[in-house]
């Protein structure tokens, strides 16, 4: 996109903006359901793909055009600004009384190759919103509130990870959707991966943290509910699993002599399925991947590779899990004369929402006269790593047909609105009542 393009878009996009909506002040503050709707709009310009959706993945040309339009956004929002040294755009309105730690908010705009257009934007907007309506009325919170647009959450929650201390080599060479390592990609948007210690954030250093999402998934859509009271983030646990079998001619071996790991592969993928829906609760476990060796019709496989995927809100319904899963592999091996190795690659940890907070949101939500349904969230989002540096709490809106991560992904402009209230509200609730 050339810089006339870019900024005939923005200057669109502000016009939405242009005059403030008085408030009286007997009138409880609502957000600009139009204004917020309209930078949906424009953001969803930056990487349209030809399905309709939007393809951003972090460091790539158009994050870098979007970050410059929510940069402006920000600014013009009255907040003071930065790039911290992990790429995170920072937003900030001093509060009113000295020494409160910040109130936080915010969410991502990158998005997966062949995205949608809400998933982390509609907290982004929704947060810049809520700054901006605070702007209309002159109100200022006696917390300072900081609004943060996180780097790269769709590979690995890079820019919250930095926050919360995650060790760098963790992730600095990681190769991510646009091509770039995370280092190049954190230089190319303004941050400094020699200096990243730097942004890292003490336990407790924030009075809480609430981020705005869309469900993405149909439990909302299909109970006719408005607004999603979040009960925590899903820990999760991934496993790479190889089979070792033998590979032989498929035309000249009997079927009793074969050591087939594609066989014995396929059978553990039924045994994570059957052992998951089976015991009661609402973990799931997933197998996203599997490869058979060498992969030809007219040869036995003779190795096999598969991942298990395992989430719950608490670690503790996890490790029961993946321990019968794994003895139900070794009754497999024996019966099919193969092998097993379980190597763990991933670990994330669940993080409980702030009973405090999910009252808040339920009964500002209730107050506004929206519907309410707790619920957990079984996707990770950046909240997940800011609860390590405080309380924190999530609002989801509905999603149409529980669809994510694709070109239908899609959330009605009137849920987008009522999200972004409750948002509004919950923080002017936290902001009365912490360090009262």
């Amino acid at each position: 996109m050339n810089r006339r393009d870019f900024n005939r878009r923005v200057i669109a996009a502000m016009a939405v903006m242009a005059t403030p909506r008085a408030v009286p002040a007997s009138q409880p503050l609502r957000v600009n359901g139009q204004r917020v709707n309209g930078w949906l709009d424009t953001l969803s310009t930056f990487g349209r793909n030809s399905l309709g959706g939007v393809s951003r993945p972090a460091y790539g040309d158009a994050d870098l055009e979007a970050r410059d339009f929510v940069l402006r956004l920000l600014r013009d929002a009255g907040m003071e600004t930065s790039i911290d040294a992990a790429g995170n755009l920072v937003g900030r309105m001093p509060g009113s009384e000295a020494g409160l730690l910040p109130i936080g908010t915010g969410s991502h705009i990158d998005s997966v190759p062949e995205g949608g257009r809400y998933d982390g934007t509609v907290g982004t907007m929704g947060a810049i919103e809520v700054a901006m309506t605070l702007r209309d009325a002159g109100r200022t919170l006696r917390h300072p509130l900081e609004l943060i647009v996180f780097q790269n959450e769709e590979n690995g929650k890079v820019g919250s990870k930095a926050l919360r201390g995650e060790d760098p080599a963790s992730y600095m060479d990681f190769v991510t959707n646009s091509g770039l390592t995370v280092r190049d990609g954190i230089t190319r948007i303004g941050g400094d991966p020699a200096r990243i210690e730097e942004v890292v954030r003490a336990e407790a250093s924030m009075a809480a943290f609430v981020e705005l999402h869309i469900e993405q998934g149909a439990v909302l859509e299909s109970a006719g509910i408005d607004v999603g009271v979040v009960e925590g983030i899903v820990g999760i646990r991934r496993w790479n699993v190889e089979v070792q079998g033998f590979a032989n001619h498929a035309g000249t071996t009997p079927m009793d002599r074969r050591q087939d790991a594609l066989l014995a592969a396929a059978r553990l993928v039924d045994a994570v399925n059957r052992t998951v829906r089976e015991r009661p609760g609402r973990h799931v476990g997933t197998v996203g991947s599997l490869r058979a060796e060498p992969g030809v019709a007219n040869v036995i496989a003779g190795r096999a590779q598969l991942t298990i995927e395992l989430r719950d809100l608490a670690m503790g319904v996890i490790q029961p899990l993946i321990e019968e899963i794994e003895e139900q592999a070794r009754n497999i091996a024996l019966e099919t004369g193969t092998s097993f190795e379980f190597r763990p690659v991933y670990r994330t940890e669940p993080a409980t929402c702030s009973e405090m907070i999910r009252g808040l949101i339920d009964a500002q939500a209730k107050e506004l006269g929206f519907t309410t349904l707790s619920l957990p969230s079984g996707a990770g989002h950046d909240a997940q790593e800011m609860a390590l540096l405080g309380p924190i709490g999530m609002i989801f809106v509905p999603s149409r047909g529980g669809i994510s991560h694709s070109a239908d992904e899609y959330t009605e402009p009137a849920h987008i609105e009522a999200g972004a209230n409750v948002l509004l509200h919950t923080l002017l609730a936290l902001d009365a009542r912490l360090d009262a």
